[in-house]
């Protein structure tokens, strides 16, 4: 058996006697204690959510996207394929690149300097080429996360302001960033409870039994605290008042 580290040790000090399952409140006051104790930098605060729904089903596939309201913390490249006024629509928006063909051969040529890649229906057809070199990446535009669309002004402010996308995996798993772990207690909630009620309310119609099976709350380096799965509905409501 291998021997815990001295942060290990310290983590396991700090969270003796905290009872678990607890409140989405309460675990963003015990990472942030934990992190202040513990890291020396500003860690990403992540939620994992185990979801009862069988993905192998096509009606019970989960793939959305919300904006959350304080951010993330960290600055969004946003990279726009459309044409003429569609393109100048998206640099005034805020777009770090916009264009056509010449950014879709730039791409095709290896460069991959930004995190998120919008475009417009009409320029999908050029983009074809690029699936098995964007697919993989996660960058693909795709209309259900809204990164294919004529509104590029609103898509690339939302993807400045913090829009995420949750999507389930193979195991029915969730994986998003809620922010850094310096955000005010009152940010991260905000955040989480946003993120929470988008979650919820992406809830199949076929699924049945539980849905929120699991729901953790960590950092990047440090503990995973368990959260109170049947209350958490309860609290996003609380909190959406």
């Amino acid at each position: 058996m291998s021997k815990l580290t001295k942060k290990q040790k310290k983590i396991a000090e700090m969270l003796e006697g905290f009872n678990q399952p607890c409140s989405a409140a309460e675990a963003i006051q015990k990472l942030k204690e934990v992190s202040e104790g513990t890291c020396k930098f500003n860690e990403t605060v992540e939620c994992h959510m185990s979801l009862g729904v069988d993905v192998k089903h096509a009606d019970q596939q989960i793939r959305s996207t919300t904006v959350l309201p304080a951010g993330l913390g960290k600055t969004v490249r946003v990279c726009v394929i459309a044409k003429g006024a569609k393109a100048t629509e998206a640099k005034e928006a805020g777009a770090d690149e916009a264009g056509a063909e010449e950014l879709i051969d730039k791409i095709a040529g290896g460069w991959f300097e930004f995190d998120t890649l919008i475009a417009t229906p009409d320029c999908m057809g050029m983009l074809g080429k690029l699936g098995r070199v964007l697919g993989p990446k996660g960058l693909m535009p795709n209309p259900k996360t809204g990164t294919v669309t004529l509104e590029v002004g609103k898509a690339v402010k939302d993807a400045k302001a913090g829009k995420v996308e949750f999507r389930a995996d193979k195991q029915g798993m969730i994986h998003v960033p809620i922010g850094k772990i310096q955000f005010s207690q009152e940010d991260l909630m905000k955040n989480y409870i946003t993120l929470a009620d988008a979650v919820l309310r992406a809830k199949p119609s076929s699924s049945k039994g539980i849905y929120l099976k699991s729901v953790y709350l960590t950092t990047t380096m440090g503990p995973s605290i368990k959260l109170d799965s049947k209350n958490v509905a309860a609290e996003v409501k609380e909190n959406m008042q």
